[in-house]
């Protein structure tokens, strides 16, 4: 490696950490850890920048190349499942490096110790897996990529700095049976719904940490405490958004895969604003996304019909049930609402949002989820406190 391009290495090295000390989020093991395994020894040398997802190779372009690596920000590492683009050319982010500042807030979160033994859902770069290996030891831990080139990958930088952490291709919703049991679980993928898998493979009193979304919203972190081999209960935190485990995807990404042009739809008119569901407000988003959890959007402007400027479209996963609520551009109190399948589904939205305004709009961290044998419960503010959610 040049001098100049080492030498560049540590100075942003060095500022990225002082950012992230300033925020409370690097302890001094994991600062340790983050000197000791450096992000750009686990960094491709193709990432992908900015909205269109543009190429930027380290060999062409260093600096930009390495002033992303040490931004607090996520670094794109691989489109289309590592396809090329097809004809359109289309490009989407399949895989991606996240940003340091929530690696470190997970970690911490986790309450990782010396000989804790460590699965890790979702390798990605290897990078997440060397910093735990640093700290408890590459003997302890056991990380998981579903894609076997990104694993391939991961392992051999690991085993090149000399970390021979346990690295498997594989289904991470099953976990790794093999390892087990384990005293924490991190993902680094979102789910939503918690493989039961995890919690058969981790001690009773371990730590399972995973970010979570919902097809509404793909927000926020569930840390729940295993009681058995059946059972784990723990309370969400805000801000955070990772890409969804492969084997939870949906297909559905616009309204066009759910209506169709022989659909009759129900007319009726609503009071409630759609962007007060699906705007700015992570925190209603975030409680809709709990109520509602088999429920997506879209927003469609300029939607070229007359008399209206904006459409929101929900749906269900299944594609059975759709609503569309239409603003003329003019009237904030009063919206045209078509509604279309077995369920009534702005009926069902103007209620969960009802619910939670009359709890007091209450954040990500004033709920929490109980997983069992049979099922998953939401709460309000403790265990005891479960609401209802459809789908």
């Amino acid at each position: 490696m040049p001098e100049d391009f080492a030498a560049a290495e540590r100075t942003a090295l060095r500022g990225l950490l002082e950012t992230l000390k300033q925020e409370g989020l690097v302890p001094p093991e994991w600062e340790r850890a983050a000197r000791a395994v450096p992000r750009s020894a686990y960094m491709p040398e193709r990432i992908y920048l900015g909205d269109d997802l543009d190429p930027c190779d380290r060999a062409d372009a260093p600096e930009t190349w390495l002033r992303a690596v040490y931004a607090d920000d996520s670094v794109v590492t691989q489109i289309n499942d590592g396809e090329e683009p097809g004809e359109d050319g289309g490009r989407w982010a399949s895989s991606s490096a996240s940003a340091p500042g929530i690696v470190f807030r997970m970690l911490r979160m986790a309450d990782v110790d010396d000989g804790h033994r460590v699965l890790e859902i979702g390798t990605g770069t290897g990078w997440n897996a060397g910093l735990l290996s640093h700290v408890v030891g590459p003997e302890n831990v056991t990380t998981v990529e579903v894609d076997p080139v990104l694993a391939a990958s991961a392992r051999e930088r690991l085993w090149r700095q000399g970390l021979r952490a346990e690295v498997v291709a594989g289904d991470g919703a099953l976990g790794h049976a093999g390892g087990a049991p384990y005293d924490r679980l991190v993902a680094t993928c979102s789910v939503r719904s918690v493989p039961r898998p995890w919690l058969e493979q981790v001690r009773p009193g371990g730590v399972v940490l995973t970010p979570w979304e919902s097809p509404w919203i793909c927000y926020g972190l569930l840390r729940m405490t295993v009681d058995d081999a059946d059972t784990a209960s723990g309370r969400f935190s805000p801000h955070s958004a990772f890409m969804l485990m492969r084997a939870q995807r949906t297909d559905l990404r616009i309204f066009r895969d759910v209506v169709s042009d022989a659909h009759r739809p129900d007319e009726s008119g609503s009071g409630l604003p759609p962007w007060r569901v699906a705007g700015d407000d992570l925190a209603a988003q975030f409680a809709m996304g709990l109520r509602l959890r088999d429920v997506w959007w879209t927003w469609h402007d300029d939607p070229d019909v007359e008399g209206v400027a904006s459409r929101l479209w929900v749906a269900t996963t299944d594609a059975t049930s759709w609503a569309a609520v239409d603003w003329n551009g003019k009237s904030d109190d009063r919206f045209t609402v078509w509604q279309h399948g077995p369920r009534r589904l702005w009926d069902e939205t103007e209620a969960a949002y009802a619910w939670w305004t009359s709890h007091d709009r209450p954040g990500p961290e004033r709920f929490g989820l109980t997983v069992t044998a049979t099922g998953e419960t939401p709460w309000l503010d403790a265990p005891d406190r479960p609401f209802p959610a459809t789908g």
